[in-house]
């Protein structure tokens, strides 16, 4: 750990007008605040934001920025307050204190909830002051260089990786290529440590090899320039594992294939004598056609400027060369920081020539998040990605909604709103019409089509990929629900008083209300409606003095109805909701007699009266409910049949059966062939009908077909 007066050291050898006792201050300051906080790797806590600080030192930064480092865990894991910083420290350090812990909240928001908006913010977090940035960069290097010591490999994984998707592009954006390298190199460590260790070897082995033909090389460039009047420094560099991996894996080429693992830098004084040096390279080497780029007269979007090129050089090896001044050296090194105008304010850093591309660039990705753009550029713009296993989406006016992948149109409309979410009828995916368990893509612009009489289906948590939309869905459900189970339960209560010949209202029914353990009406009627109390119950509660009724057999409910005392239910129509549903197995249609069974806690199930299922309620005839039906004829709906048919397996038979169906108004919603031989083939098939005498009709009218054998409707 840097000691305090090492770290004075440093800024004063870059700064000699820098703060000093400030420093000083905000170590020790620091160094009380942590007190016995300690590091997974068993150091004290104290020593990682002096690490950070001394980062910062290679970069050169103002003091402000220093004792920003110092400072900057203090507000987060100690009792530190921004108003006891901006008193011993001035108002510029709590500042940029306030910016990094913000940035460090929104990254643990974003690790638990991963919403879109902690990337917005931790970019407009940055624009407001680059210091920001920088102080953020330097902790995430001194966290990736200690990262071994965190024993959870899942968390070490996820850091590695979120390094290698934001920090380190971030870094290359700002021309810190020292620092995006290493944290490159870092987590190419953490996620693939066995082609690392492989390449490294094999890089290592080449340098032992090939190391005194590199020293010859550069030798040999220093002398031909030297020789043409320039007074330069050639030096050679081995470039990171990492950066050759990627150019491997780009090119699909292995090691021995590529050229540049080793390049070679001169550094000259101005600018005219980096255009000489090519000249001079040129005349006494060819270059290769297509391997030459000028980024001094036209500038990287970070302000890096160099100018590349490659020829067959001395003994007849493929050399690559980058040529510039001692300023354009330090920028491709340090990037933004190796300039550093704060301390003249931001305008002056603004108006710096090597940089206004960087603040450019800012403005620009600000504007887009704040005021919308399409996915293409911002994607191809800030060349990030919040986390790999999210997918970036846009409202049709340009807000940027974040999902995790696999989400659905149904997870974007409740991350707008949950109001958005529960009004979903349908959706546009790119301007079309799609399914609402489309899985969205990056990029996708989705527009949800809303109706205030639609309500979440209970269907739709099988394919949501959020846990905001499952519970908003589970919480829209359990609220229908009562509601429903409210209007049969009132249904049934009434059916029961008025067979009794009792008046039945609202100011009657409290009365039940205390007796029955209920907290209010509504809870007393869903309680009925869900089958948990009786509606016999309610009326003996009310009317003490009514003799008790024997409970009817299961004979008479079949002959007779479910007796004078039992609830008439009235069904209008398919769509009976979540407190009525039809048997599956059964399916009962209008002209049926039908019955209802209540299931405590579920509601209602209707079974036709000769549905051979009931057999199995014979012993609970208090679960038994007369249920009419109630269609208005002036609206026919239809209603889910299926038919098993038997059929001559010949040609054109299925053709006579479909085309039969269709003639008499029935669409076919599912077919299936069940068994088949040479001669006969059995098939299911589901339809829509009217009502039981239009299936009647259908059933007759296939029976008659000579290629049908026999149809039947199952019944369980």
């Amino acid at each position: 750990m840097l000691r305090q007066y090492e770290l004075v050291d440093r800024v004063l050898g870059y700064d000699p007008k820098a703060d000093e006792a400030l420093i000083n201050r905000a170590y020790v300051y620091a160094m009380k605040q942590h007190g016995n906080q300690m590091r997974a790797s068993g150091d004290p806590y104290f020593s990682h934001p002096i690490e950070v600080a001394g980062i910062l030192t290679d970069l050169k930064l103002d003091t402000a920025t220093i004792v920003t480092a110092i400072l900057h865990d203090t507000i987060e894991d100690t009792g530190a307050t921004m108003e006891e910083l901006t008193k011993l420290f001035g108002a510029e350090v709590a500042n940029l204190v306030d910016g990094v812990t913000k940035l460090t909240r929104i990254e643990i928001t974003s690790e638990r909830s991963k919403q879109a908006e902690n990337f917005r913010k931790f970019l407009l977090a940055m624009s407001n002051d680059i210091r920001v940035l920088l102080v953020k960069l330097a902790d995430r290097l001194h966290n990736m260089r200690t990262l071994h010591f965190i024993p959870s490999p899942e968390k070490r994984r996820r850091i590695a990786q979120e390094t290698m998707d934001i920090y380190a592009p971030l870094a290359g954006r700002m021309g810190i290529q020292e620092i995006r390298e290493e944290l490159e190199d870092l987590a190419f460590k953490e996620l693939n440590p066995e082609a690392r260790e492989t390449l490294l070897k094999r890089l290592n082995e080449f340098h032992s090899a090939s190391s005194e033909t590199l020293k010859r090389i550069a030798e040999s460039l220093q002398a031909r320039l030297e020789e043409g009047g320039l007074a330069c420094k050639v030096d050679g560099r081995l470039k990171r594992a990492y950066s050759i991996w990627r150019k491997m894996e780009r090119r699909a080429i292995s090691l021995e294939q590529l050229s540049d693992i080793f390049g070679f830098r001169v550094i000259v004084d101005d600018v005219g004598d980096c255009y000489r040096a090519v000249g001079i390279l040129h005349t006494n080497w060819p270059m290769v056609p297509g391997r030459f780029k000028d980024y001094i007269s036209t500038p990287k979007n970070n302000g890096y400027r160099s100018i590349h090129t490659t020829m067959i050089g001395p003994e007849n090896k493929r050399v690559e060369v980058q040529i510039r001044t001692h300023k354009m050296h330090e920028v491709a090194e340090l990037g933004i920081a190796a300039h550093w105008l704060y301390k003249d304010g931001s305008s002056g850093a603004e108006r710096s020539e090597e940089f206004a591309s960087t603040f450019r660039w800012l403005r620009q990705l600000i504007e887009m998040l704040e005021h919308g753009g399409t996915p293409e550029e911002f994607l191809e713009h800030t060349k990030l990605q919040m986390y790999s296993d999210q997918v970036f989406c846009f409202t049709p006016k340009g807000l940027l909604i974040t999902l995790p992948r696999g989400a659905t149109p149904i997870d974007f409309a409740y991350a707008v709103h949950t109001e958005v979410g529960d009004s979903c009828v349908g959706c546009k995916i790119n301007g079309r019409h799609m399914p609402l368990r489309s899985i969205l893509q990056n990029g996708d612009e989705v527009e949800i089509i809303r109706s205030q009489a639609q309500r979440p289906s209970p269907g739709w948590e099988a394919f949501v990929a959020t846990g905001k939309a499952r519970s908003a869905i589970r919480r829209a459900i359990r609220q229908a629900k009562q509601a429903e189970f409210g209007r049969l339960g009132r249904q049934i209560v009434k059916g029961v008083f008025e067979a009794a010949g009792k008046e039945v209202t609202d100011v009657i029914l409290q009365r039940a209300i205390g007796p029955l353990h209920m907290d209010d009406l509504g809870d007393l009627l869903a309680s009925v409606g869900d089958g948990t109390l009786t509606g016999q119950q309610v009326l003996e509660t009310v009317y003490p003095e009514l003799p008790a009724k024997k409970t009817p057999a299961r004979k008479s409910v079949k002959a007779n109805g479910a007796g004078d005392h039992r609830a008439v239910v009235r069904l209008t129509g398919r769509g009976h909701g979540l407190a009525i549903r039809m048997a599956p197995d059964s399916q009962p249609l209008p002209g049926e007699r039908i019955v209802g069974i209540i299931t405590p806690g579920e509601g209602v199930t209707v079974y036709p009266i000769d549905a051979p299922a009931l057999a199995e309620f014979d012993g609970e005839p208090t679960r038994w409910l007369d249920v009419k039906w109630d269609i208005d004829p002036d609206h026919p709906q239809s209603f889910p049949a299926r038919l098993n048919i038997t059929a001559r397996n010949e040609v054109g038979a299925l053709g006579h059966i479909t085309s039969l169906i269709a003639d008499y108004g029935s669409n076919i919603t599912n077919l299936s062939m069940t068994e088949r031989d040479s001669d006969f083939y059995d098939m299911q098939v589901d339809l829509e009908v009217r009502d039981f005498k239009h299936l009647t009709r259908i059933m007759s009218a296939l029976n008659g077909l000579s290629v049908v054998s026999k149809v039947i409707r199952p019944r369980r």
